[in-house]
C-alpha cells in the first residue's frame, strides 16, 4: 500500500509490521500488526519516523481537521479525513491504536464508538523518542481501481 498525505505533499510506501530494522529504518510507514487493514473496519494504524530514515511523519503534526489522506491498494484507494489529534501521549499509550481508538492516558482523546479509523504514529518532541504524537482520521470514501 501507498499513504497519501496531500497537505505534506507525502507518498510513503506502507509495510507490514512495526519493526525499526525491518521497516521503520527504511523510510517506510509501519503497519501495527493487529490493527485493521487499509478500508476495513476498525482503526488501520501506522508509526512512521519523525527524524531520520527519510522521516515520513516528520510534519504529521501540520495536519488539520479536514486533511485528507489516501490509502492506495492494488484494488482500491481509501481516502480518510482527518478529524482528531493528540499532541502528546505516553509511548505505550497502546489505546491510540485500538479498534476504537482512545487514549488511556488522556482524558477524551479519541472515539466512542465503532467505525472506520486510520492512526498515524510518530515520536514526539522532535529528534526524541520520549512521546508519541497521534492524528486520527474516519474513512470517507472506498475508489475501486
Amino acid at each position: 500500500a501507498v499513504l497519501g498525505i496531500p497537505r505534506l505533499g507525502l507518498r510513503v510506501p506502507v509495510a507490514q509490521g512495526v519493526s525499526k530494522a525491518d521497516v521503520l529504518n527504511h523510510g517506510y510507514a509501519g503497519h501495527y500488526p493487529g490493527t485493521a487493514q487499509p478500508g476495513g473496519a476498525g482503526n488501520f494504524a501506522l508509526a512512521g519516523h519523525r527524524n531520520t530514515h527519510g522521516e515520513p511523519f516528520r510534519h504529521i503534526n501540520r495536519l488539520r481537521r479536514g486533511d485528507t489522506l489516501t490509502v492506495e491498494t492494488k484494488n482500491a484507494v481509501f481516502t480518510y479525513v482527518v478529524d482528531k489529534s493528540l499532541a502528546q501521549t505516553s509511548a505505550r499509550d497502546g489505546g491510540v491504536i485500538a479498534a476504537v481508538p482512545r487514549s488511556r492516558v488522556v482524558a477524551g482523546a479519541g472515539y466512542e464508538k465503532p467505525g472506520y479509523y486510520i492512526t498515524l504514529t510518530t515520536c514526539t518532541p522532535e529528534f526524541t523518542s520520549r512521546y508519541r504524537l497521534v492524528v486520527w482520521g474516519t474513512l470517507r470514501s472506498m475508489t475501486p481501481r
